[in-house]
């Protein structure tokens, strides 16, 4: 990855900005960052989506909403209305949390009933898969990206950055065996550095989320 210039890199970025208490002006000025760099999207909590869909209105940066952040836990019509909401506010794109009881169980045909649920609410935007991978065993990191895959998800997410860990290399290459080289992988949580980051790439993710996208682009 020594060959990505510092604008590949920053077309790569979801800008994320999920705290609880995050300010309107907060949100502004990771927009105006966003716009400033050339990142990928604007990644906020769905309250604040339609502040940064008048932001970015015209600009070549993408919304995206979280959707049953950060547990997962909602149940499915909960999460098909958030989504039905978040893109009636100006969405582009939606990071879903996976239903991790449901995983954790094995109750995968439910799993995939829900994300079907939320695929189908979501036509035509793109849909990321939040699959928290430190909380999965290898089997139910693979179940999850084979679900995430076979629902038509644009993207595999491995971490919401909020639980007991964030993405590895080893995770995302396998999810990368897993999905194959059509859908894409979004590496989240704990990046915060240059080197982290081409790390993610060089494993197979094709976007990164992250917090400081401006400090990671000056190192």
């Amino acid at each position: 990855m020594q060959g990505h210039t510092e604008r590949q890199i920053a077309s790569l970025i979801d800008h994320t900005i999920l705290k609880a208490d995050a300010t309107a002006l907060e949100i502004e000025k990771y927009c105006a960052e966003a716009i400033q760099h050339g990142f990928c999207s604007v990644v906020v909590n769905p309250v604040h989506v339609r502040r940064v869909a008048d932001a970015l209105r015209g600009r070549n940066v993408r919304t995206a909403s979280v959707i049953g952040f950060p547990l997962g836990g909602n149940v499915p019509a909960l999460k098909v209305k958030e989504t039905e909401v978040a893109l009636e506010q100006g969405a582009d794109e939606i990071d879903v949390v996976i239903d991790l009881g449901a995983m954790a169980d094995g109750r995968y045909a439910d799993v995939e009933s829900e994300l079907k649920a939320i695929r189908r609410a979501s036509e035509g935007k793109i849909m990321k898969v939040i699959i928290e991978a430190c909380l999965l065993t290898d089997e139910g990191k693979i179940a999850a990206s084979s679900i995430s895959a076979a629902i038509g998800a644009d993207l595999v997410k491995t971490s919401t950055g909020v639980s007991t860990g964030g993405a590895t290399a080893e995770d995302i290459a396998l999810i990368r065996r897993t999905v194959g080289p059509e859908i894409g992988i979004k590496a989240s949580g704990g990046i915060r550095t240059r080197e982290t980051a081409l790390q993610m790439l060089d494993a197979g993710a094709t976007r990164i989320g992250l917090s400081v996208g401006p400090l990671l682009l000056q190192l």
